[in-house]
């Protein structure tokens, strides 16, 4: 059996639609499953376990008719079986009925949209859950599984090396992914924990816990960020990733990971490390899973920056 699976979004969503991916493959483990996502999320699929090939479309473009057409050709030529998406769109249904593939599953949608089989969308759930509901249009009705990654062995044996170059092999540490600080898009602002909050939480972790360091990743993103801690806690330990392999290597390591809703949040839910996730808007019952290793703090007021950082410091000490 040759799957295609569409999946828009970015690498948050992709890593909460892999418990899909794995359920499909273990119920049908000769089956070839293809994705299609969007180029800046194509990255998420080195740490999936059961995807063949990746695929990209930019969703999110203006895309001409050709563009679609293009997507057209390109799945229809790989003679797919089945096709899955995430999607309720006409346009999406379209483009799948266009390309022959016998069986055709989404959401039951107001469009009226050209699939073959449909499924309730419940949005009240954990969205990985929702994403697995869609298997019910290929007969299969098994409990969602675990969120789960497949770590390459050369990204663990960079940890490895990472740890041993940091100096926290033996120790453990506390690992600290903070925000983004190029977004001035208001949406975007209620998302950024303020720099000062983490500041006043790194440093209270090194005050009660001076032999366990705190290690915080650094990326393109947040270069600001980190350069702004260091200037005040220069005793911190910084890693930086090049991958996300690499980087939920470095999460599994941790003793505990300290996070923002985003996907290193996600990664760490994978690798079952122990994550105290701070929110702004969004419902955590809606991105994280129920257990007592992943902790939420929802800001009162929708604001990230409203959390306050002993609300955070009291949930790591216990208080």
């Amino acid at each position: 059996m040759r799957v295609v699976a569409l999946v828009p979004g970015g690498i948050g969503d992709q890593i909460l639609f892999f418990p899909t991916l794995d359920d499909l493959k273990g119920h049908y483990p000769e089956a070839q499953i293809d994705v299609v996502t969007e180029p800046r999320s194509k990255a998420a699929y080195r740490v999936s376990k059961s995807v063949h090939e990746v695929l990209t479309f930019d969703y999110k473009d203006r895309n001409s008719l050709a563009d679609w057409a293009n997507l057209v050709g390109t799945i229809r030529d790989r003679e797919y079986d089945v096709a899955i998406t995430t999607g309720q769109s006409w346009l999406e249904g379209l483009v799948l009925w266009l390309t022959g593939i016998p069986t055709r599953i989404s959401y039951k949608g107001k469009g009226g949209a050209p699939f073959t089989n449909t499924v309730p969308l419940k949005t009240e759930q954990y969205i990985a859950g929702m994403y697995h509901d869609l298997l019910q249009g290929v007969g299969i009705g098994s409990p969602c599984p675990e969120l789960a990654i497949n770590v390459p062995k050369p990204d663990i044996d960079w940890a490895d090396r990472e740890q041993i170059r940091l100096g926290v092999k033996d120790t453990g540490y506390i690992l600290v992914h903070g925000d983004y600080h190029h977004c001035n898009q208001p949406k975007g602002l209620e998302r950024i924990y303020p720099t000062e909050s983490w500041l006043e939480i790194i440093q209270d972790c090194q005050r009660k816990q001076p032999d366990m360091p705190v290690v915080v990743i650094k990326d393109a993103q947040n270069e600001e960020f980190v350069r702004t801690i260091l200037q005040s806690a220069p005793n911190i330990k910084v890693s930086s990733p090049d991958d996300i392999g690499k980087l939920a290597a470095m999460i599994a390591g941790a003793n505990l990971m300290l996070c923002t809703h985003s996907a290193p949040m996600h990664l760490s839910v994978a690798v079952q490390t122990y994550t105290i996730a701070l929110f702004g808007p969004t419902d955590p019952a809606k991105v994280l899973p129920k257990s007592d290793k992943f902790l939420a703090i929802k800001s009162p007021t929708g604001k990230m920056a409203d959390i306050a950082a002993k609300t955070v410091l009291s949930k790591i000490w216990g208080g």
